[in-house]
């Protein structure tokens, strides 16, 4: 039992790990080591007090941990040289504030004064956000991963005092717990069992945790296999058949997904799928018409069974994180803004390639939980996080989970009546005894109670009863209106995150500028909108989080930006969100400021050696490893958005150098990617424009021109790829950053002093162009 993650070595999601199989697995890690001197130890641990030193933590999750009886300690420094000057185990306990479980571990065991006596007398116990240190997060993960064969957070590790592992898994069960099997580890057992080994054993204690770390170093060699001569690489276009091949096998075609529960929606897998049909021809071939056609409908299926589901929040706006169940019908119900941002991306893309009006409003109504739900900050930039657990009436003491969302037969018809009632019911599928099985509730959370998705159509239900369509679809509006209305007046909302993530934020710009692009002519009102939103949590950002004269970001802000530096996610996914917001806006300081980060990005940390971007910069040195982020989760690979983006700016500026970085970040997880391509989806568009170039369309004509406005709202009715779109106007040049566009790019100032008064687009690889022509031929054009 834990909050689960997206196993990144599988398509779909790991199964949930439990508490009983890190001890039993790491046990062995703990008692079969080397011998070493018992010298190496010599025990001071009465001479240290702790103090609970959250209180004045950035991260609402860490700071709510601050009232415990346990002696939390933050990740910093201090604590750090603490460690190793009273020479104690560090116990790390990581999670998030949407996190179920972690909130669960708290309440039965840190807020249990037995458990936090055994912390306090033979442990450091340190406290740490996720989402604040996501290359901790990241190590220890691994680490857990490859002893347990799962993992998920509240991730709970013991380290030596020069932060070596030794011992780790995800939830125990704590004393306070109402339904620990009497076969389960608790969480007690394992603190004294580790107690134990480092009081009277600790050269086994320290050998093992040498072992540990070999074994891990190998574990996680990921993008670090490579000769460094990208000269021998060979990533060609195959790769996305066998893609295509790997994603086929571990499909679900009855509920769509991937793998078994728990499901997760891994938007940036559907997204390749969807692009698979509007890649080049030649790509297209490799493929199949066959197989493009099979990703496609695997695509489709699952937004379609997701956005009908329980996982999909059916009265409100915005989805959960992932679904207990196969048929995305009981989710857990945290929604987190990465989640969000990249579903509204991938439903604009399911849009654009079916033309399909249900897959358009669901992104729609993904757009307007960003922009105008709990996730907004009315200064500017997305929050992170909801949580999953609230308290179900305002009266009530004890929060329950997915409280906020679930709802009785007998309150719909209270709050329905009686016709709208049963008509919303059955659309609804809810019951008098509830739709949540009982294997899926195992602590009794959901007894009677009705997680809602979508069971029947309008077409059914206006047979069923007789009334017109129209009708019928009144009523579930009205329906869901009355449900909203009590929710949000008679029920608390679950616990906010109210920190901004330079990283998340950057997805949420992505989303939404695309989602202004593509709604540009069909709603320009949401359209407007999202782009202000957009270009609000750009200027919150750089305000906040970014040094104009260092040219660096920082991770987060929570009323105050934090200390911590940021990371290469944080570069590269606001890096992928100002190149969108370029290309919907054609405001080019988004752009030049992408170029400033790009820059920095590869100072930070780039591997000069081998290609691609390592998490962490290089002057971090309270981490025992420096890993590079390849693979693909939840959110996509920090070095497959980066390979984009690189790209994306060699195409923009005809700068070729780009293009290198892009195509060694490639190379450099290639042995990886060769074996599991579809692991590496990020990565396969940047693989396309290696092998068959990337192409800048040029728009040169007036802003207000009718003919320049007809032609980018044709662009931005496709799909496009390995594609970018420029817009170059008269009045360019007397702007700083449009000077500096034109001054970047020779090729783009010609084309400017070519400009006679009529509109005309050119078709552009590098420097190179073909010959402008008419606006009239740019639906040929893109065919080519």
């Amino acid at each position: 039992m834990s909050d689960s993650k997206a196993s990144p070595f599988s398509t779909g999601g790991s199964a949930a790990s439990r508490g009983s199989q890190p001890i039993a697995t790491n046990a062995r890690g703990i008692q079969g080591t080397t011998a070493t001197t018992e010298s190496t130890r010599t025990s001071t641990a009465g001479e240290l007090v702790l103090e609970n030193k959250l209180e004045d933590a950035l991260s609402p999750y860490v700071r709510r941990h601050a009232t415990n009886p346990v002696h939390w300690q933050q990740w910093c420094p201090e604590t750090l040289q603490l460690a190793k000057k009273h020479n104690r185990v560090l116990f790390v306990s990581i999670g998030y504030a949407a996190c179920h479980w972690c909130h669960v571990m708290e309440r039965e065991s840190f807020e249990n004064d037995d458990i936090a006596k055994l912390l306090n007398d033979n442990f450091i116990p340190v406290k740490v956000d996720r989402e604040e240190r996501p290359d901790i997060d990241r190590i220890y993960m691994n680490f857990v991963e490859a002893t347990t064969g799962s993992g998920g957070w509240p991730l709970n590790v013991f380290l030596t005092p020069d932060l070596k592992p030794v011992f780790g898994g995800t939830y125990w069960p704590g004393p306070e717990s109402v339904s620990t099997p009497d076969f389960a580890v608790t969480f007690q057992s394992v603190l004294e069992k580790v107690a134990t080994t480092w009081e009277e054993q600790p050269t086994k204690f320290l050998a093992s945790a040498e072992e540990i770390l070999l074994r891990l170093e190998e574990f996680t060699d990921e993008g670090l296999k490579g000769t460094g001569d990208d000269e021998e690489e060979t990533l060609d276009l195959d790769l996305l058949e066998e893609a295509f091949t790997q994603f086929n096998k571990r499909y679900d075609p009855v509920h769509g997904g991937f793998g078994l529960p728990p499901k997760f929606p891994l938007p940036v897998k559907l997204a390749l799928l969807l692009r698979m049909g509007v890649f080049p021809k030649t790509v297209r071939d490799i493929i199949g018409e066959d197989g493009y056609k099979a990703a496609k409908e695997m695509a489709i299926t699952t937004l379609v069974n997701m956005a009908r589901g329980g996982i999909h929040d059916q009265i409100g706006r915005g989805f959960s994180r992932y679904s207990v169940t196969a048929d995305w019908s009981l989710p857990h119900f945290e929604k987190m803004l990465y989640d969000n941002a990249q579903l509204l991306g991938v439903y604009l893309d399911a849009y654009l390639v079916t033309g399909d009006s249900y897959l358009l409003e669901t992104a729609i109504s993904t757009a307007d939980y960003l922009c105008d739900d709990a996730l907004k900050n009315p200064a500017g930039g997305f929050y992170s996080s909801e949580g999953a657990d609230s308290l179900y009436r305002r009266t009530d003491s004890e929060k329950r989970e997915g409280a906020f969302y679930v709802w009785t037969r007998r309150e719909f018809d209270v709050i329905l009546g009686e016709q709208e009632s049963s008509i919303c019911a059955a659309y609804w599928n809810v019951h008098s005894d509830g739709n949540v099985a009982t294997e899926d509730d195992q602590h009794d959370e959901f007894l009677d109670q009705n997680c809602l998705m979508v069971s029947t159509s309008i077409e059914q239900l206006s047979e069923t009863y007789g009334m017109s369509k129209e009708q019928i679809n009144t009523i579930l509006q009205e329906g869901r209106r009355k449900l909203l209305e009590h929710r949000n007046k008679e029920r608390p909302r679950p616990s906010l995150d109210n920190k901004i993530i330079a990283s998340w934020n950057g997805l949420a710009i992505a989303a939404l500028s695309r989602a202004a692009a593509v709604l540009h002519s069909i709603d320009p009102t949401r359209s407007k909108n999202c782009v202000e939103s957009a270009k609000a949590a750009a200027a919150f950002i750089r305000k906040n989080l970014y040094d104009e004269s260092t040219r660096r970001l920082k991770r987060a802000f929570r009323e105050t930006p934090g200390t911590g530096p940021a990371f290469a996610d944080d570069y590269a996914y606001m890096i992928h969100g100002l190149l969108s917001l370029y290309e919907t806006t054609f405001d080019a300081s988004f752009l030049k400021w992408a170029v400033t980060l790009q820059e920095s990005m590869i100072e930070l940390f780039l591997d000069t050696e081998l290609g691609g971007f390592f998490v962490s910069e290089k002057s971090m040195d309270d981490l025992i490893l420096r890993l590079k982020d390849g693979l693909d989760s939840q959110e996509p690979s920090t070095n497959g958005i980066a390979a984009d983006n690189l790209y994306r700016l060699s195409s923009m500026l005809g700068d070729q150098q780009y293009a290198k970085y892009a195509w060694r970040t490639c190379t450099a997880f290639s042995a990886e990617i060769l074996e599991h391509p579809s692991m590496f989806a990020s990565h396969m568009t940047s693989i396309v424009s290696a092998n068959m170039g990337m192409r800048s369309i040029v728009i040169v004509g007036k802003k207000e021109d009718a003919e320049v406005q007809a032609q980018l709202n044709t662009l931005r009715s496709k799909l496009l790829t390995n594609t970018t779109v420029v817009h170059i106007y008269p009045g360019i040049e007397n702007t700083a950053e449009g000077k500096w566009l034109l001054d970047t790019n020779s090729t783009l100032k010609a084309q400017l002093d070519a400009y006679k008064d009529k509109p005309m687009a050119q078709v552009c690889q590098g420097q190179k162009c073909l010959n402008a022509f008419d606006m009239s031929e740019l639906d040929k054009a893109l065919e080519q």
